[in-house]
């Protein structure tokens, strides 16, 4: 029998229970690929992390991120997540990491803020994709083509994992979504993409969006780090901004903020992170 620590956290949030749930799985070396993929179904959450040493120079650990359907090159609330647990697990109020995933290096930096954390990571330099046709993508979400955003066309942009980025025309048409999963993963699929990630500009300029994975299953996400710093891009490469505030939940009853700001020729993605469980995966 194998005891390993296990930390679940909320993340993009600073109140417990709201954000994007996930839990980490330390000291990982020696767990092979089908039992990592059998704790993330019994989480079933939307992301479980998997910390294990480092094998690319640079790095201060691997993090390997599973979804429910498997493993996944990158997203954004496992790693700020997992580098606050492991900050946490190291004793370390302040710290500075390099972790890798099969994405690449990503710098990011936590430090304890009262009872939560505050994390940031500069994510992979943005990579624009194709722009599929809007009538298509809206109707993936049961959308009528007159709701799609007049001047931002969808688009496919990654900052590690590619995302399917659908502006809307107004914050009602976001309320009246409702996903067709078979359309949602005709569309993803073919491009690796991890969610369809619909949003519309408030009048105070926030972002309020929602994310829709490939199957019914996974559902709709309350966070999606990795879409975060895509929306960042795109918003920058087409309107000049330098930062967005991005709101997302809501409808689950699962608020999350999230930020992002360009930094140089990458992005930087951050939130808060609040620690709820601390105990022992028994294998």
């Amino acid at each position: 029998m194998t005891t390993l620590p296990c930390t679940f956290v909320d993340v993009f949030t600073d109140v417990r229970f709201e954000g994007n749930g996930l839990a980490v799985v330390h000291d990982a070396d020696g767990l092979d690929e089908s039992l990592m993929l059998a704790f993330a179904r019994e989480t079933r959450l939307s992301e479980t992390t998997f910390v294990q040493s480092a094998t690319n120079n640079g790095a201060d650990y691997r993090n390997r991120i599973f979804m429910m359907s498997g493993e996944v090159p990158f997203a954004g609330h496992p790693s700020l997540g997992t580098a606050v647990a492991v900050a946490r697990a190291r004793g370390e109020e302040t710290a500075r990491y390099v972790q890798q995933t099969h994405a690449g290096l990503q710098p990011i930096e936590v430090r304890k803020d009262g009872d939560a954390w505050i994390a940031s990571m500069l994510q992979e330099p943005p990579e624009f994709g194709e722009e599929p046709p809007p009538d298509v993508v809206l109707a993936a979400v049961s959308l009528e083509p007159g709701e799609a955003h007049p001047e931002l066309p969808a688009q496919v942009v990654a900052t590690g994992v590619p995302q399917l980025l659908l502006p809307v025309n107004g914050l009602d048409a976001l309320e009246r979504i409702e996903p067709r999963y078979e359309f949602v993963n005709a569309l993803l699929q073919p491009i690796g993409a991890l969610t369809l990630y619909v949003f519309a500009i408030a009048d105070d300029g926030e972002v309020r969006s929602r994310a829709f994975t490939a199957t019914a299953e996974m559902g709709e996400d309350p966070a999606t780090g990795s879409a975060a710093g895509p929306v960042c891009a795109y918003l920058n490469a087409r309107l000049g901004w330098e930062s967005v505030a991005i709101r997302q939940g809501v409808e689950m009853g699962r608020p999350s903020r999230l930020s992002a700001r360009v930094v140089e020729d990458r992005v930087e993605v951050a939130g808060g992170v609040v620690p709820v469980i601390d105990g022992t995966l028994t294998l």
